[in-house]
């Protein structure tokens, strides 16, 4: 068996995808399976997938679903991964040829059952590397701790032991298509901490679609997964009230976008949400108002 799956979800994103194939044909050690969860594309992504699986390459698995969002598609690579290790490369990104190579030289090294994984780093094509670097003085930390203890800024790639990552499934809301991918990485924190490896592990675009500069048209078509990620932020054992304040805000401002009349007593933390409450309002404001224009630029 495989040690290390690489785990792609994508949404009619044929266009692209052989970037990231490429990138993994190319791997120095190919001691790893890639598998694709097709997220209900209508394009010709399964057979340009079927085409690679006959050149036999790359280990492939292809997984098709109809479309749930990333959430989902994530969800569906955690119920099917069988290696030791996972790591997530999104569609419109890729790997550096020495990628594999580097992650289990470095899992060999200093893997353990103390640890859930590995945070590496994301880079841009220039290779820039996307935010900071992690802190040379520091070889372990939980991914809440890294942000916010340590002033780590950026997106950063993680490596999973699989066996975690089937526990805090997603949850699934009707007509929505959005939950903070997150939720499971800091539920994971409340147990273990992350070995830090100052390593580029994926190289990174952000294509128009992508959801990293579409967030406030998220917030808006997304508001009971929006809800359901800030309750769950609000109830880390971890966190200060400062923090659990800026979740509190967010709460009720997805909250207002589901018209859930009844937030107020799901609250985990009801005297802070009552005090957020004129901030949430603001915020729910902001995002109709940013939203609405954003629409009618598109249809002007």
């Amino acid at each position: 068996m495989k040690r290390l799956t690489i785990f792609t979800p994508t949404y009619n994103r044929a266009y692209c995808l052989d970037i990231c194939y490429e990138s993994l044909v190319k791997q120095t050690n190919k001691d790893f399976l890639w598998m694709i969860i097709d997220d209900g594309s209508s394009d010709n992504t399964r057979e340009i997938v079927e085409k690679w699986i006959k050149e036999n390459l790359v280990q492939i698995q292809y997984i098709k679903q109809e479309n749930q969002g990333m959430h989902g598609a994530h969800n569906t690579a955690y119920e099917n991964i069988q290696t030791e290790l996972n790591i997530c490369i999104d569609s419109d990104d890729y790997m550096p040829v020495d990628g594999v190579e580097k992650i289990l030289h470095f899992w060999d090294k200093y893997g353990s059952e103390q640890v859930s994984g590995i945070i590496g780093l994301d880079s841009f094509r220039n290779g820039k590397v996307i935010g900071t670097r992690l802190p040379e003085h520091l070889e372990k930390s939980t991914l809440f701790n890294l942000y916010n203890k340590h002033q780590v800024k950026g997106d950063k790639k993680l490596v999973l032991r699989t066996e975690l990552t089937r526990k805090y499934p997603y949850p699934i809301f009707e007509n929505e298509k959005y939950v903070g991918l997150a939720y499971k990485y800091h539920k994971l924190d409340e147990v273990y901490p992350m070995l830090l490896m100052n390593e580029v592990l994926c190289i990174v675009e952000y294509l128009p679609d992508g959801s990293s500069l579409n967030m406030l048209k998220q917030y808006r078509n997304n508001p009971n997964g929006f809800a359901f990620y800030r309750k769950e932020l609000m109830k880390l054992s971890f966190v200060d009230l400062k923090f659990k304040f800026r979740q509190a805000i967010h709460y009720v401002s997805s909250s207002i976008l589901s018209k859930n009349g009844n937030f107020m007593k799901e609250s985990p933390e009801k005297l802070l949400t009552l005090m957020a409450l004129p901030f949430g309002l603001l915020l729910y404001f902001f995002i109709m108002s940013k939203t609405n224009m954003q629409s009618n630029r598109l249809k002007g």
